[in-house]
């Protein structure tokens, strides 16, 4: 009679357990000031649009380099010498733990493209040990970039003021699945936040699975 209700009791757990699954964030669920007023009160349906922009190797990068992707998006500049710093070094922590991993890709925008043109950064992609397909620095046209940070990624705490420094971007790491959804966000200066990270895009990875 044990052994029967120990596997009956096992049974029941395994039933009734659920896999852990992520949020999917929609603009009303963050702080209103990282969403633009056009978004601010969306409650569902929220994506990634649409956007075009160019890497470290003068390619153009659209939303079709990451169809059936899973990736860690974030905004920057080169010549940042503050909260940038530890948030690139931990964007290589990303990429160097999934680097055999075809599922997974990074995303880091400029905010000061007409400083980060392509050769710039072609030069800080070197220095920071970013590997070429698996990780994409981009720039482009500065208003489509705060577009893309304020309605998009919800990253940014203003629009700016229209000056070279204007856009007040956060330290966020943000996580997008498959769809385009937002599935996490997350201090990309803490350490321990990229640990959560790690395992959050493993917790991701397993919604995808047969």
């Amino acid at each position: 009679m044990l052994v029967l209700s120990a596997i009956i009791i096992s049974l029941i757990y395994q039933a009734l357990k659920v896999d852990p699954k992520l949020p999917v964030y929609q603009p009303d669920m963050v702080n209103k000031e990282l969403a633009d007023t056009s978004v601010q009160y969306v409650r569902k349906f929220h994506k990634i649009g649409d956007f075009k922009l160019t890497n470290q190797n003068g390619e153009s990068i659209t939303p079709k380099n990451f169809e059936d992707k899973i990736y860690v998006a974030d905004f920057f500049f080169t010549t940042c010498m503050t909260i940038c710093i530890p948030m690139t070094e931990n964007m290589r922590i990303v990429q160097d733990h999934f680097i055999k991993d075809e599922e997974i890709m990074l995303l880091s925008h400029t905010v000061t493209p007409e400083i980060d043109d392509v050769p710039q950064l072609r030069k800080h992609a070197d220095k920071m040990g970013l590997v070429d397909g698996k990780w994409h620095m981009v720039t482009g046209d500065k208003k489509h970039i705060y577009d893309l940070a304020r309605k998009h990624y919800l990253a940014s705490k203003t629009d700016g003021d229209g000056g070279p420094y204007d856009l007040v971007h956060t330290e966020n790491f943000v996580l997008v699945d498959k769809e385009k959804r937002i599935r996490g966000f997350y201090d990309g200066t803490d350490s321990d936040e990229i640990d959560k990270l790690i395992k959050d895009i493993g917790i991701l990875k397993l919604e995808y699975q047969d």
